[in-house]
């Protein structure tokens, strides 16, 4: 099986790198920016993306994977809200992306429970965003070899205590780390001799981890920081929807919640120790950056939302993160796997890349003086910096 996901992982990517669209004069353009250096570092960095054996020395780089929002299908109200098959082929074109890496993360939106639990309080009641997944359904997760979730968002408690207990009965029985509660802020975890430390934050001061809390913030990042080699950062934060893609590096407001201030925050949590950041919340794309040797998604969209959460246009677009790092956290390159999902839910990578666009062009608004490159192929490489 691991042979046969390997051959898997090694077909797919090479897909994604050769799928044909209309590039040639930007391309063309950028090859001369790049130049040879980067046309060896990307011939390098390819090399380096094996998992590495627990018996063999600390790697020189590792793949850390972050994709966005997780909501698989829901069976309330209605059970026509699920997917065909328990929503096994959702992800499986995306798959062999996920097998090739060191270490998959994703936001899980909402509690793993088959019945029962107390709704949530809506406003309107026939317009309420609450969300209650099967465990059948769940367990596409384990396909996709998550090795870690983001739990703390604000659709964890849509059924009560029932379901926040049985999403962690359920990830515990299948072994995926998990953090994000108030009751449960980080984990731990080692593979492939590599020590990792997992947050998880959000603007509310309920059962989750505040974000404005920054004492304790910092405390935790910092623990994490001692004990790991390299810390990933969850952060559910800013308003929603195609009018948010910006990162306006101010507080942001929206359905008259504070929603925090997401740019300050993540730098915040690279200065106590984080190493890779994963922005969530807008359910759209936002920009990325690179912070002290640090990398920032600032926010990852909707990648698997089969039900309950909008996906068209921009909404339905996300990136496949593939961050390397080296042994430390510190940033080498990172990899846009533009992805989008189709009317019956299903994930696919986008031959026309059209997220890859949508990230380039907000990073350039928010972060002109970036020294970020970010190829039309999805590559983000720094450029190196000039002799004086």
């Amino acid at each position: 099986m691991k042979v046969l996901r390997l051959i898997l992982a090694i077909v797919g990517i090479a897909l994604v790198l050769i799928i044909p669209s209309n590039r040639s004069d930007e391309y063309a353009s950028q090859d001369t920016i790049l130049g040879n250096y980067w046309k060896n570092k990307l011939q390098k960095d390819s090399l380096k993306i094996s998992t590495p054996k627990a018996t063999q020395k600390l790697p020189d780089s590792i793949v850390v994977i972050g994709v966005g929002d997780l909501m698989l299908g829901t069976n309330y109200p209605h059970k026509y809200l699920l997917p065909p098959e328990n929503g096994k082929k959702l992800m499986a074109e995306i798959h062999p992306f996920m097998w090739d890496s060191d270490v998959v993360f994703g936001n899980l939106a909402g509690p793993i429970l088959d019945t029962g639990g107390k709704r949530k309080h809506c406003g309107d009641s026939d317009n309420c965003f609450a969300f209650r997944t099967p465990e059948k359904v769940a367990e596409s997760l384990l396909d996709c070899d998550f090795d870690v979730l983001n739990i703390g968002n604000n659709h964890i408690n849509d059924f009560g205590k029932p379901g926040i207990e049985n999403t962690i009965r359920f990830l515990r029985k299948h072994q995926l780390n998990f953090a994000g509660l108030d009751s449960i802020p980080y984990t731990t975890f080692q593979k492939n001799g590599i020590r990792y430390g997992f947050a998880a934050f959000t603007p509310y001061d309920t059962i989750t981890v505040n974000m404005n809390d920054s004492t304790r913030v910092s405390q935790i990042i910092q623990h994490l920081d001692k004990q790991s080699d390299v810390v990933i950062v969850s952060i559910r934060a800013g308003g929603e929807g195609s009018n948010y893609q910006r990162v306006t590096k101010k507080r942001e407001y929206f359905a008259g919640e504070n929603r925090g201030n997401i740019y300050a925050f993540a730098h915040h949590a690279i200065e106590q120790g984080a190493d890779i950041i994963f922005g969530h919340g807008p359910h759209v794309s936002r920009a990325v950056e690179v912070y002290k040797d640090r990398f920032i998604a600032y926010s990852l969209g909707n990648f698997c939302t089969y039900s309950g959460i909008y996906r068209k246009g921009v909404s339905g677009m996300a990136p496949l993160a593939r961050v390397i790092v080296n042994s430390k956290g510190k940033f080498i390159s990172a990899q846009l796997v533009p992805t989008k999902q189709l009317k019956d839910g299903k994930v696919i990578v986008d031959p026309a890349k059209q997220v890859v666009r949508v990230i380039r062009r907000l990073s350039q608004l928010d972060f002109p003086k970036s020294n970020l490159q970010i190829t039309h192929d999805g590559w983000v490489l720094q450029r190196p910096k000039l002799r004086q």
